[in-house]
């Protein structure tokens, strides 16, 4: 009797899309410290901000509030880690989120 062999298949993780995370607007207080990715209405990609508790969500000095927060990764609370606070109350407009002009030379 022939011994039977086991298959080994990749089973497809669920797209990142597909996991709902709880979204956070400007100006609603930030429950939970850590790194939150930002997510701005058009003129930027999407990037991450640390955030303390206790603070509110800061707005954009471009598109003001048409930017949206999730949770990434929780942090331990401030006073836990005997940091001094830093408060954000609006995200910087960076010059390398400006659309650059072409520098190529023209030929001819």
């Amino acid at each position: 009797m022939a011994a039977k062999r086991s298959r080994l298949f990749l089973v497809k993780s669920a797209p990142e899309k597909m996991v709902k995370r709880p979204r956070f607007h400007t100006d609603e207080i930030v429950r939970q410290s850590g790194i939150y990715k930002v997510r701005h209405k058009k003129h930027r990609l999407p990037h991450d901000v640390t955030l303390l508790r206790d603070q509110y969500f800061p707005r954009c000095a471009q598109c003001d509030t048409a930017v949206v927060f999730e949770l990434v990764q929780a942090a331990m609370d401030e006073s836990e880690a005997g940091t001094s606070q830093i408060r954000l109350y609006e995200l910087p407009v960076i010059e390398d989120d400006m659309p650059m002009e072409d520098d190529t030379p023209k030929v001819g």
